[in-house]
């Protein structure tokens, strides 16, 4: 069985991160991807951070080319004409300025979908403004109320995978119309339509100062990772009335295991006094006890864990989630289609096709 996207051709111009996690997804489909790299060292992240390039960019080919030269452009052109999906990741309007803007190319490859990710979008007052994930994340709303960082860059990688989504769904588009299209990806409002939820739950609360988005968003009863006696962390999700009975008769609770304190809306108000309860009582036990208990009563309950136990995790293991690379352990692409195949390795610089 051939992979999803065999047959494939993708040029990837991007750089840094969105842009190669997305057509690293497409490779991890069987994509045959094209990495084309500014002389003479390529990507930055190859010097910025080999772990991350080998990451994202495993089976990838990869070719040098000056795109400033004329020879450069005369080679990138011959290439476009034999690709699907063009992908790039510079500031509005360098690709137009070097005459590889959609406007030039779409006329010799009128099949080419081209993706354009950027920050701000190829438009607006902000479309030439420099920026990073949390930059994008502050715009979108999201830093206001999450009060700090995730850990992992949410706007670059929801972008990649909104990218992903459209260049597939531009592609059954093309199947229909025997054309390709433009796809414009603002990283910001990628991350803004992440919001969509919140801000119906904020409109349907009435929740209008950015003090009581907060605390809707960050503090619910029953809701949070708690710190154990051995040193580890359990989560525990017990929002649902029938999930904060469970973990209230399971901890033993009082004085808020009654039926004044069944409904979440009575359990609110006392939110803070809710969850220290919880935490004295975790504090008391070691994680993996506690853990089986909880899990034995029907309650949400799960490990905090490391990055670097990811790879051991029995759950993980068992599903084939995690596979060693060159790089090191990585997850694989979570959603399994016949034909799929690990990529191999991610590409020596000016190395030729790739997989």
């Amino acid at each position: 069985m051939p992979a999803p996207l065999h047959g494939l051709r993708v040029l990837d111009f991007s750089e840094l991160l969105p842009g190669p996690f997305l057509t690293g997804c497409l490779a991890e489909l069987g994509a045959e991807v094209l990495k084309v790299e500014r002389p003479p060292a390529g990507d930055p992240v190859r010097r910025m951070s080999p772990g991350v390039f080998g990451a994202v960019n495993r089976g990838k080919g990869s070719v040098l080319i000056d795109l400033k030269r004329p020879e450069g452009r005369e080679r990138a052109l011959s290439l476009v004409a034999e690709h699907d999906v063009l992908v790039e990741s510079f500031r509005p309007g360098v690709m137009a300025r070097l005459g590889l803007g959609y406007a030039d190319l779409a006329a010799a490859n009128p099949r080419l979908i081209y993706a354009s990710l950027s920050g701000y979008g190829q438009d607006g007052p902000l479309a030439a403004v420099p920026g990073h994930d949390l930059n994008y994340l502050s715009v979108a709303g999201m830093q206001s109320i999450s009060g700090g960082g995730a850990g992992v860059p949410v706007a670059d990688l929801c972008g990649s995978v909104y990218g992903l989504a459209g260049v597939l769904a531009a592609l059954v588009q093309r199947g229909a119309t025997g054309r390709g299209q433009f796809l414009d990806v603002s990283l910001t409002e990628c991350a803004l339509h992440w919001m969509n939820p919140r801000l119906g739950r904020f409109a349907g609360a009435g929740a209008e100062t950015l003090e009581a988005q907060r605390r809707m968003s960050l503090a619910r009863p029953g809701y949070g990772a708690f710190p154990c006696r051995d040193g580890k962390a359990i989560s525990i999700g017990a929002l649902e009335d029938h999930f904060w009975g469970r973990l209230a008769t399971a901890l033993q609770l009082a004085p808020y295991d009654t039926a004044s304190h069944a409904r979440m809306a009575q359990r609110v108000p006392e939110t803070e006094a809710i969850n220290a309860r919880i935490a004295e009582r975790c504090a008391g036990e070691d994680r993996d006890g506690l853990l089986e208990r909880l899990i034995a009563a029907d309650v949400p309950a799960a490990p905090v864990l490391a990055p670097g136990e990811l790879a051991g995790f029995p759950h993980f293991v068992a599903r084939g989630a995690m596979q060693g690379t060159e790089t090191g352990p990585l997850a694989r692409f979570p959603v399994r289609l016949e034909g799929m195949e690990p990529p191999g390795p991610a590409p020596a610089l000016d190395a030729g096709a790739g997989r």
